[in-house]
């Protein structure tokens, strides 16, 4: 990711935080509901309570407080470019261990989580063509030992005129990708109209 794009990624999120504080509309989710319904079948992919977890593009960390409530607490680092969000955040849920950068910034050693997972951080457009989701999602691979769960917007599905900066995948385009590196992989389509997810297991 250039400096620009993460320029307009600091400055999209400063923006909606200011507009609607803490809330799911801070991070573009249309609802708590559609946020935690992802969460679903993110934590589908096999999480047990314990067990160590890289939130990538975390925002305020409210993936661990939701596994919290489902009674699955983890060993949890939440990953993000925007200061702003994490602050907001540290103050939301004190104790979570939230690091400010992106993957690469980060770049942990190969197998240092047992899950890397991301909802909602590759939706927005960077203008490269999806080329940097491309090369994250391998990246989310190499840091971790058990498996990656991933959700993007669903390219067969028109999008509407107020989701002009967003970026959208084809799954089947995704799950080959996926296949390159992971021996176990499956597509999930069936929960949002216009989203999907790849579990991916080693």
């Amino acid at each position: 990711m250039d400096a620009e794009q993460r320029r307009r990624i600091l400055c999209a999120h400063r923006d909606s935080l200011r507009r609607y504080g803490y809330s799911p509309w801070a991070l573009y989710w249309s609802n708590r509901e559609v946020q935690e319904r992802r969460f679903q079948v993110l934590f589908e992919v096999g999480i047990q309570p314990g067990q160590s977890l890289l939130d990538v593009g975390c925002g305020f960390g409210d993936l661990a407080v939701w596994l919290e409530r489902q009674g699955c607490p983890v060993d949890y680092t939440g990953l993000d470019l925007s200061p702003d969000l994490l602050a907001e955040g540290r103050r939301r849920h004190p104790g979570l261990r939230l690091v400010e950068g992106d993957l690469f910034d980060l770049d942990p050693a190969p197998g240092s989580f047992d899950w890397v997972v991301l909802s909602g951080t590759l939706n927005r457009d960077l203008g490269d063509d999806g080329a940097y989701a491309r090369r994250l999602i391998p990246r989310m691979w190499d840091a971790c030992r058990l498996g990656i769960a991933f959700n993007l917007l669903d390219a067969r599905h028109a999008p509407t005129a107020s989701r002009w900066d967003m970026q959208s995948f084809h799954p089947g385009e995704m799950l080959a990708l996926a296949r390159r590196f992971a021996p176990r992989v499956e597509l999930r389509d069936d929960y949002l109209d216009n989203d999907f997810t790849i579990l991916a297991w080693r």
